[in-house]
């Protein structure tokens, strides 16, 4: 819990404040039964209006400070649980975006989001809870039994008999409770993992006429969170009764041995009334308490949980680059004896002793089967993944002797799974370059063959694209993806079968915006197309993790049995098309 220190110390006044002002009701409550015994007592016995009236005056009083001071409490409780979350919130998500892709598999998508909306509230709300009641309950629980001893000490023998009974019931509780909490917190993973993974694809759903199986899927997800919270909350539901029953044959025993008092003429009727609500104070005291430990439980729960991701070790840092000042400039790119498993477990591997020289402003095409690794190969390049043999160069250097930040900037992507964002086309295109005019814009848009139709849409460039750029087709959304990267002046560039989705016309009409524009950045095409890839200046063929073919068009069409095979395999299709 050290780790949480950090983001207590900014606002301490806040921590301190809250529950010292809260001290001021608990004084409140404290000494407000003694003034209704007094008036009792002493007013109420004489006939002295004056004194009842001075009293009650007193009173008021009284509960206006207390006013005063819960609110203040409540008010800094409020601020220090609040802030407390946001920074604890950025700073997870800000550890989630330095995640690799392997880190980012550890972890659902739902299971991360569930972290730092869910978890990180329940850690909020404890902390709000705590604040009002550390020193609340407490010492509510402490001036209650003073003044209970002051007052009648053998009556308040009762409480000695009680407390330890209490305090069992409330550990025997808190001990069942947190392993439940921890097992509810995992259900709700799986839950919104389900529901992010049904509406993001649910086109697809839709179109396989699969939303009853999907509600079943929901169902299930939702029936076990359902048992799972049943099963925490029994302890809660026990908790109050449990809690109730001591309180009610605490107050029997007060009244029926008080009452025996005042008969005897040992107590005075005005010190039962207050005695009586001492004995309520001491036990909604614990109750309190109690609440504070129930649900710092689950609190702990999700604390566990937060720290999983800032105790998740980086695999890709650039901590022990030797040139973080370094940029890529020209776009040479070498790999030597390269070797990749996704599962270092793994006997498989996906690439095997990959040796292959890339020199600055060429085109290469990178072509084979799907699952032979051609993604994998370039995703070395930016550093998405390490490689475990062998070693990745860019401009001579070793890529993990750059820092990430001028190594990434340094290379364009355009992935296989186009990826837009909410807001408008505008907003989306600079992401490549976050201060382009809007002339640079419409014009890396017109080398992807995208003004044309952005132009179209009423809004032009201002139109807003739903999550995800739902409302545009799959190839304008390739075209926009490669308007962004292009955007981003590249030194290297990646297009992973991000022309798939469009014509052969407008295809080609891209290539030779990238023939001339782009003629001294590197560009890699990978494609499943052969007439993407065949005006390159070097092909890349591959074939089960392993290089199995490099040269041009005609060399390997005259040399390269997998080359040949998938030539021909798409030009018998064109001709029976």
């Amino acid at each position: 819990m050290g780790r949480y220190i950090k983001y207590i110390k900014p606002y301490w006044l806040y921590f301190v404040l809250g529950p010292l002002l809260m001290i001021v009701e608990v004084v409140g409550e404290v000494i407000l039964p003694k003034f209704m015994a007094n008036i009792i007592n002493i007013g109420a016995a004489n006939h002295d209006v004056g004194y009842i009236v001075g009293m009650g005056a007193l009173m008021v009083l009284t509960a206006f400070i207390m006013m005063l001071g819960g609110i203040g409490g409540a008010y800094f409780a409020a601020k220090a649980a609040v802030n407390f979350a946001t920074d604890l919130r950025s700073d997870v998500f800000a550890k989630v975006q330095k995640f690799s892709f392997n880190n980012i598999d550890t972890f659902s998508t739902g299971s991360l989001v569930t972290r730092l909306t869910n978890d990180i509230t329940q850690m909020q709300n404890v902390i709000m809870m705590t604040l009002r009641m550390m020193l609340r309950a407490p010492g509510m629980l402490i001036g209650a039994v003073i003044m209970a001893f002051v007052m009648n000490a053998k009556l308040a023998v009762i409480l000695l008999i009680v407390m330890p009974l209490l305090c069992v019931a409330i550990c025997a509780v808190i001990l069942n409770a947190f392993p439940r909490f921890n097992i509810m917190q995992d259900k709700l993973d799986k839950l919104n993992s389900n529901i992010q993974e049904a509406l993001t694809n649910v086109r697809v759903i839709k179109s396989f006429v699969r939303g009853d199986y999907e509600e079943e899927r929901f169902a299930k997800s939702n029936g076990d969170l359902k048992d799972a919270s049943m099963s925490a909350f029994k302890i809660l539901i026990i908790q109050m009764p449990v809690m109730a029953l001591f309180m009610n044959i605490t107050t029997l025993a007060v009244v029926w041995f008080g009452g025996k008092q005042i008969m005897a003429g040992e107590m005075p009727v005005g010190d039962l009334t207050a005695f009586t609500t001492y004995i309520v104070q001491v036990l909604m005291s614990l109750m309190m308490l109690a609440m504070v430990l129930l649900s710092s439980a689950r609190a702990l729960a999700s604390a566990k949980r937060i720290g999983e991701v800032l105790d998740t070790e980086i695999d890709i840092t650039d901590e022990n680059a030797s040139c973080k000042d370094r940029k890529v400039s020209e776009g040479r790119i070498q790999f030597k004896n390269v070797t990749f498993r996704y599962y270092k477990e793994s006997e498989e591997a996906v690439l095997s002793d990959v040796n292959v020289e890339i020199l600055p402003g060429q085109t290469v095409g990178i072509i084979g089967s799907t699952g032979c690794g051609k993604t994998t190969l370039v995703s070395m390049i930016p550093r998405l993944y390490d490689v475990d043999e062998g070693e990745v160069l860019v401009d001579g250097l070793n890529v993990k002797e750059y820092s990430l930040k001028n190594l990434r900037e340094g290379v364009g992507m355009v992935l296989q799974k186009n990826v837009l964002f909410s807001g408008t086309i505008m907003e989306n295109l600079r992401w490549g370059d976050e201060n382009a005019s809007e002339e640079e814009i419409r014009e890396a848009a017109c080398q992807a063959q995208a003004d044309q139709f952005v132009t179209g849409f009423t809004e032009g460039y201002e139109t807003e694209l739903g999550q995800g750029g739902v409302n545009v087709s799959g190839g304008q959304k390739q075209r926009l993806c490669i308007a962004r990267a292009l955007l981003k002046k590249p030194r290297i560039l990646i297009l992973d079968d991000s022309t798939s989705a469009v014509d052969t016309a407008t295809e080609a009409m891209i290539r030779n915006a990238f023939s001339t524009t782009l003629k001294d950045t590197t560009k890699l095409v990978i494609a499943q197309r052969i007439t993407s890839v065949m005006d390159a200046n070097n092909i890349i063929v591959m074939d089960d993790g392993r290089i199995v073919g490099i040269g041009k068009h005609e060399d390997l069409l005259a040399g390269c049995e997998a080359y040949q095979e998938i030539y021909y395999s798409q030009m018998d299709k064109e001709v029976t098309a």
